[in-house]
């Protein structure tokens, strides 16, 4: 069995008397530390897939399972613990507090849970030198580059050692160098940490560096 078994997933929204296909009955299984990319145009599905399989959004009809289990069969408390602690998610901005350090700001994730203890900042702190910011973790957002706020977001993904990283447009404000520096940092990660990555991008030399790519049309996935 794969660690996330997508099957038969549709998700649909009314809007008015019109009924939208975001996603249209795909099914897909993803294996443990698979590095997986998914390209596709705006308003092809890619984020809504991304979505139901974080636990975010829930399918109209389908079942995605993790290990096994259907996510969608979780109490809210379940969902909510599935989502802190088994999945970490980075978004195509850093989206830090800019009134945190870098390393309050990697914290977070544990705040949300049963609180940060000694281990949990310790933690955090082999986080920020993991990705390069050792001399960075007292420093504010605003004066860290982009590069080095998109490192932070990075460490704090995967704050609470998630099985599975789920990466929207996660370099799409990045210039070509950085982008390439984290493109590298997310690969060194997924085979250090043997994390399952997926993430979303319209860059297709970026999707080509993944194990395996998917192109999403119309809500309906191709393997490529």
């Amino acid at each position: 069995m794969a660690q996330i078994e997508i099957r038969d997933v549709s998700k649909i929204f009314t809007v008015g008397d019109l009924q939208i296909r975001a996603v249209d009955d795909v099914s897909l299984g993803i294996e443990k530390g698979e590095f997986l990319s998914i390209v596709g145009h705006s308003g092809s599905g890619k984020t809504t897939f991304l979505s139901i399989i974080g636990g975010i959004m829930k399918p109209t009809s389908g079942r995605v399972l993790f290990e096994g289990k259907d996510i969608s069969s979780l109490d809210d408390a379940g969902l909510s613990g599935y989502r802190n602690n088994t999945v970490g998610f980075m978004f195509q901005f850093a989206s830090l507090l800019p009134i945190l350090t870098a390393w309050e700001n990697v914290l977070l994730p544990c705040l949300f849970g049963s609180g940060c203890d000694v281990n949990d900042k310790k933690r955090a702190e082999e986080l920020l030198h993991l990705v390069g910011l050792g001399d960075k973790i007292n420093a504010y957002p605003s004066q860290l580059s982009g590069g080095q706020q998109r490192r932070v977001a990075i460490a704090r993904a995967f704050m609470n050692a998630p099985e599975v990283i789920l990466a929207d447009e996660p370099t799409g404000d990045l210039d070509e160098e950085t982008e390439a520096e984290i493109m590298e940092l997310f690969k060194k990660l997924n085979r250090e940490q043997n994390v399952t990555f997926i993430f979303i991008t319209h860059n297709l030399d970026l999707a080509r560096q993944a194990q395996k790519q998917i192109r999403m049309t119309h809500g309906v996935i191709k393997e490529i």
